[in-house]
């Protein structure tokens, strides 16, 4: 026979304690959810900075490298003129950049090739890309590497400085004094960037078209 002094939960008492846990692990799970979410955002932005990064690194390397010589594409006969800022065998856009470049590392010319590169840039699906031949001077057929450097871009433009002011064309026979990319991407909108270039031409402006 029970005591009288043995008493359980009622059932409103399980129904309070009850609900009590759910709101306790619904919370607890809404902060570990969000938790993740910052996690993952903050990897996103970290790999999308270091992209970032990479590229504007990549294409310093490249232009401030620019040698003057003529671009030479498909076996055809060189260019009169050092760069080539419009539509060719690189990229069928009309906003595209060609040069050739000093630096490409092959230590004592080991392999069958020149220390010099003929590169590009193009935008092709969003994506800035840059291409590259392994001989400096392509022959018929011979197809680039291609190598994605900048996803998410909705518009590539590039202008020239000539000492004076900014150009959207370059269609001199020498180099420019300095090169600018402006890259309009989805997160960070537009994002401009200027490259100082062995120029032919002496000048005592800046980049800027200020004098010193």
């Amino acid at each position: 026979m029970l005591s009288g002094n043995n008493k359980g939960f009622t059932l409103l008492e399980v129904l309070i304690a009850i609900a009590i846990f759910s709101l306790i692990s619904l919370s607890s799970f809404t902060i570990f959810d969000t938790v993740l979410r910052a996690d993952e955002t903050a990897k996103q932005r970290s790999e999308r900075h270091n992209e970032l990064q990479r590229a504007f690194l990549i294409l310093e390397r490249d232009i401030i490298q620019i040698a003057r010589r003529s671009v030479r594409l498909n076996g055809e006969s060189p260019l009169d003129h050092f760069l080539q800022t419009s539509g060719d065998a690189f990229s069928s856009d009309e906003q595209a950049l060609a040069f050739v470049r000093h630096g490409w590392t092959n230590p004592g010319l080991l392999l069958p090739r020149s220390d010099m590169q003929a590169v590009a840039y193009r935008l092709v699906d969003e994506t800035l890309e840059r291409l590259h031949f392994n001989f400096v001077d392509a022959v018929v057929g011979e197809e680039p590497k291609i190598r994605p450097l900048i996803s998410d871009v909705s518009a590539l433009t590039f202008e020239y400085y000539d000492g004076k002011k900014w150009q959207k064309t370059w269609s001199e026979k020498s180099l420019p004094l300095a090169i600018a990319i402006d890259i309009e991407t989805k997160d960070y909108g537009v994002i401009r960037r200027q490259f100082l270039v062995a120029g032919d031409n002496a000048t005592k402006n800046d980049v800027s078209g200020k004098k010193p």
